[in-house]
């Protein structure tokens, strides 16, 4: 079979700890294709309407590694995608209130108003899906029933990649201030800089050291993803991607300090949100797996992405995904 000429390949991440995010910083993936004379590029450098693809993944050639939200909605609508691999960070997820709320323990909550992000029509609103998980999360794991709250929507903007402004909680928090709710659902670094920033104030937060059913959410676990088109006619390439992010997912592991230095440029957030937020975890867990843990937890995600109608249209996971590329990672 002849390999068919690629002279550029893209990648994209969210600002989350990855192992894309580490090879990425050192330019290792870069350095991986110079040789082949294969460019390697960020979304941001593609023409305005193709930076879509982080959320769409409509690119012929295009590596992600991310939120499952969009990942999930891309493959549901049609998107010609490979699953390639998963991880799962555990990480800070807490319900909040204004510092000087009345309300100090979640079953309080019951009946109240919850914040939740809307960012309109169009794309999958995988802020809200987020929040609305955090909620049920948080609610389920305390024996307690969602039915009689009131969700109240707040529009904030979509996320545009490359404007880490767009990623903050001032939109939720705002209302909160307004009194136009009474709770809202942070996750993450930039959740824990606001906690610790003093904001808001926890009354609910995730069990990280705990059964991982109920940190289940767009971040647990992420997905990494690849055009099925370059999955299809370039299999060699892919793989080599994979072996990158295995030799920097290793370094992480070595080197957890400056892991969180570079997962505090990618977020936006402090270190101290960082550490905060992933603790140890954040350098130990970056290594693709496609181990079954893994799949039940996206399949558990996928089932409530469909039930809340974030997603229309359902699909075998099995379908999606390509084990060959990690097993030859692995065994290369």
């Amino acid at each position: 079979m002849t390999s068919v000429a690629i002279d550029t390949l893209w990648y994209t991440r969210c600002p989350v700890p990855s192992a894309s995010g580490i090879a990425i910083s050192h330019g290792t993936i870069v350095v991986e294709y110079a040789p082949d004379g294969i460019a390697v590029r960020p979304i941001t450098e593609a023409v305005h309407s193709d930076r879509e693809a982080h959320f769409s993944h409509a690119m012929p050639a295009l590596f992600r590694e991310g939120g499952n939200v969009p990942a999930l909605a891309a493959k549901a609508s049609g998107g010609r995608t490979v699953l390639l691999g998963l991880t799962f960070v555990p990480e800070f997820q807490a319900i909040a209130v204004l510092p000087d709320s009345p309300f100090r323990e979640l079953a309080e909550l019951a009946g109240r108003r919850l914040i939740l992000p809307d960012h309109g029509e169009g794309r999958v609103d995988f802020f809200r899906a987020m929040s609305l998980r955090g909620y049920h999360n948080a609610f389920a794991q305390s024996g307690l029933s969602l039915s009689g709250c009131e969700t109240i929507a707040v529009p904030r903007p979509k996320a545009v990649m490359g404007d880490k402004s767009l990623d903050s909680y001032a939109w939720e928090v705002e209302a909160l201030q307004a009194g136009r709710g009474d709770a809202i659902s942070v996750k993450g670094a930039l959740g824990a800089d606001l906690v610790l920033s003093g904001a808001v104030r926890p009354i609910w937060t995730v069990d990280t050291a705990g059964p991982r059913e109920p940190q289940i959410n767009n971040g647990t676990p992420r997905t990494i993803t690849v055009s099925a088109e370059l999955a299809e006619e370039r299999p060699d390439l892919v793989v080599r991607y994979l072996k990158t992010l295995f030799r920097a997912a290793e370094w992480g592991r070595r080197h957890p300090r400056d892991v969180v230095s570079i997962v505090s440029g990618e977020t936006g957030a402090t270190p101290a949100g960082v550490e905060h937020a992933y603790g140890a975890q954040v350098a130990a867990n970056l290594r693709p797996s496609l181990a079954p843990a893994l799949l039940d937890h996206l399949e558990d995600q996928k089932r409530f992405l469909l039930s809340h109608g974030f997603i229309e249209r359902d699909f075998a996971l099995g379908s999606w995904i390509a084990p060959e590329f990690l097993d030859r990672a692995l065994d290369e």
